[in-house]
C-alpha cells in the first residue's frame, strides 16, 4: 500500500522550493510551485512507501515472531541436551 503523504506538507515543500527561486523569477513562482508539487507527488508516489501505522504493525510482528523463535531454539536445545544425557 502506498503512503498518504499529507497534501499540506507536500505544498509546504513545494512553496519552499519556488521561494527558493532567483528574485527575476518570482513573477513565475505560482506556475513553479505548481509544477514542483506535481513532480514531487510524481516522485513520492513512485517510492512505494508504508505507513506509519503499517510500519508499526510489521515491527510488532516480527518482535513476536523473534521472541517466538528464541523460545522455540532454547526449547530445542533443551530437547537436545535430554537426549544427549539417555
Amino acid at each position: 500500500m502506498r503512503a498518504m503523504i499529507d497534501p499540506k506538507q507536500l505544498d509546504d515543500l513545494a512553496k519552499k522550493v519556488a521561494a527558493s527561486l532567483p528574485v527575476g523569477l518570482l513573477t513565475m513562482q505560482e506556475e513553479m510551485q505548481k509544477n514542483f508539487r506535481a513532480a514531487l507527488a510524481a516522485g513520492i508516489a513512485r517510492l512505494d512507501l508504508v505507513t506509519r501505522e503499517e510500519f508499526d504493525v510489521q515491527a510488532g510482528v516480527l518482535a513476536r515472531t523473534r521472541a517466538k523463535l528464541e523460545l522455540l531454539e532454547r526449547r530445542i536445545t533443551e530437547l537436545e541436551q535430554q537426549s544427549s544425557q539417555r
